[in-house]
């Protein structure tokens, strides 16, 4: 994996370069987003590492309606280079070159139930005094938490679950 992400940053850097030159970011986004899925399913992931697969027809296959000219060239160099498995890895560093840019942390909060929004949106006022940046939040629920909610922000994560409350208690009551 780590290999992988090393391959490909400098594809993400020079994708971001070019999205950010035409002033096109949420369109490669979308674009590559759209790539990645494609690149990602089995079937397409064995045809897309076939040798004898042409540019062209890789290009056709990973790129949506209305590409821009820069995007499909994109395309081409991934292909040229047998480098199109690496899509979804180059997706993704597109993704934190992006948030970074437009000065936004994106926040996953993981709670036991559904959170009510006026939660959610305290949750996002108070990363955004922490962050000074804005704050996109995701949600996801995992019933094993019990209760409570982890925060998965950046490089900062807050466990306020009640699970890791009863762990970090057995614990103590064991030493």
């Amino acid at each position: 994996m780590s290999q992988n992400l090393t391959l490909a940053r400098p594809y993400a850097r020079a994708a971001f370069a070019l999205a950010r030159e035409a002033n096109a970011t949420p369109a490669w986004s979308q674009a590559l987003t759209f790539a990645s899925h494609v690149a990602a399913d089995p079937q397409a992931h064995a045809l897309l590492g076939h040798p004898q697969l042409l540019e062209a027809d890789a290009v056709g296959l990973l790129a949506i309606d209305g590409a821009d000219e820069a995007f499909t060239r994109f395309l081409g160099l991934l292909a040229d280079n047998r480098r199109l498995p690496l899509l979804p890895e180059i997706t993704g560093l597109f993704e934190q070159l992006r948030a970074e840019a437009d000065k936004v942390v994106k926040a996953t909060v993981t709670s036991a139930s559904e959170l009510p929004a006026s939660e959610l949106e305290s949750i996002r006022v108070a990363l955004k005094q922490r962050f000074g940046r804005e704050v996109e939040i995701d949600t996801a629920v995992d019933a094993s938490l019990i209760g409570g909610a982890v925060i998965d922000a950046d490089d900062v994560v807050i466990d306020g679950s009640l699970r890791s409350k009863l762990a970090r208690l057995q614990a103590a009551l064991a030493n």
